[in-house]
């Protein structure tokens, strides 16, 4: 099986509809011995915003896919897919099982 790449790893572990930090991304994919840093992962969220990876993955082709928050108390951002987006995917690949 070829190997994922980052914008994959990063939008199939945000499926979920979990927020998400770079921190706790980058531990996810280090148990799967995928190994990227904080920039490499920022950089991937960023992406999957650019109209090549929402046809890729059959997001929505304009409004926002990933929305961000301030941590509580803390330094830093988490991420996430949007509700739209995530009802979207799941309303698109309804219809492919279906269709």
């Amino acid at each position: 099986m070829p190997k994922l790449t980052l914008d994959e790893l990063v939008f199939f572990r945000m499926l979920n509809g979990n927020w998400w930090t770079f921190w706790h991304l980058r531990e996810a994919f280090k148990e799967k011995n995928y190994y990227y840093g904080e920039p490499s992962i920022s950089a991937a969220i960023r992406n999957l915003r650019k109209d090549y990876n929402r046809k890729k993955f059959n997001l929505p082709l304009d409004g926002e896919i990933v929305e961000s928050r301030r941590q509580n108390g803390k330094k830093g951002y988490e991420y996430r897919l949007t509700k739209e987006t995530l009802v979207y995917i799941h309303k698109f690949n309804k219809g492919v099982k279906n269709g």
